[in-house]
């Protein structure tokens, strides 16, 4: 299997892969892709009409979208668990992180990108509303594992940390002191710790 990663390393889906690909140990070649360059977003296009990444390329064969990505390459079982019922509730978690985490931590980070005139403050409210219901749930999660799903590190905490990561940044986790703590622990494993070092000199890009 020989894959291509297209992807940044500023991106926070892009550190959902990479974070997955560094615990499975799957060889790949890192292609970096700045959609700011017309012929790069073109090629990209040309691998997945959306012209987002992450996509990981085998072959002839594009796979986008960072879940989807890692079920390819989780071949046994490592991320998401062999038990149907567990795997569905991984599968859950990895979809409260991505959904109701990273999307409105999206929608924050997007309109401070915005001119003055064109921000929406009603629509930060709202995302700051979500966030704080979605720790609540993640913070229970967590309240007695070490990581998402218990003891073993899965598909939800490759969504937890770049999730979790940036959110903090812009709605600081606070009075949610489990997750925290969880963040921590993320932070200290050897394959975020990785992703992070590769980040370091595009980190300044990201808006205050």
């Amino acid at each position: 299997m020989k894959l291509t990663l297209h992807y940044h390393p500023l991106s926070s889906f892009c550190w959902k892969v990479l974070v997955g690909l560094y615990e499975l140990d799957v060889p790949f070649e890192p292609h970096l892709v700045d959609l700011s360059n017309p012929d790069e977003r073109a090629a990209l296009a040309r691998l997945w009409p959306l012209a987002k990444f992450p996509v990981l390329q085998d072959g002839d064969r594009a796979i986008p979208e960072s879940t989807i990505i890692l079920e390819y390459v989780d071949r046994g079982h490592r991320l998401i668990p062999a038990d149907p019922a567990r795997a569905l509730e991984c599968r859950l978690r990895d979809r409260i992180y991505d959904a109701y985490i990273h999307a409105p931590m999206q929608a924050i980070v997007g309109d401070r990108l915005r001119p003055a005139e064109a921000r929406d403050a009603f629509g930060v409210d709202h995302a700051r509303e979500r966030l704080e219901t979605a720790y609540a749930i993640a913070d229970d999660h967590v309240r007695t594992g070490i990581w998402a799903m218990g003891d073993d590190f899965t598909l939800a905490d490759c969504a937890a940390f770049p999730a979790l990561y940036y959110a903090n940044r812009v709605a600081p986790l606070g009075r949610w002191k489990h997750l925290s703590a969880y963040l921590a622990r993320l932070t200290a494993r050897p394959s975020v710790a990785r992703v992070l070092h590769e980040a370091q000199p595009y980190l300044q890009m990201f808006p205050t």
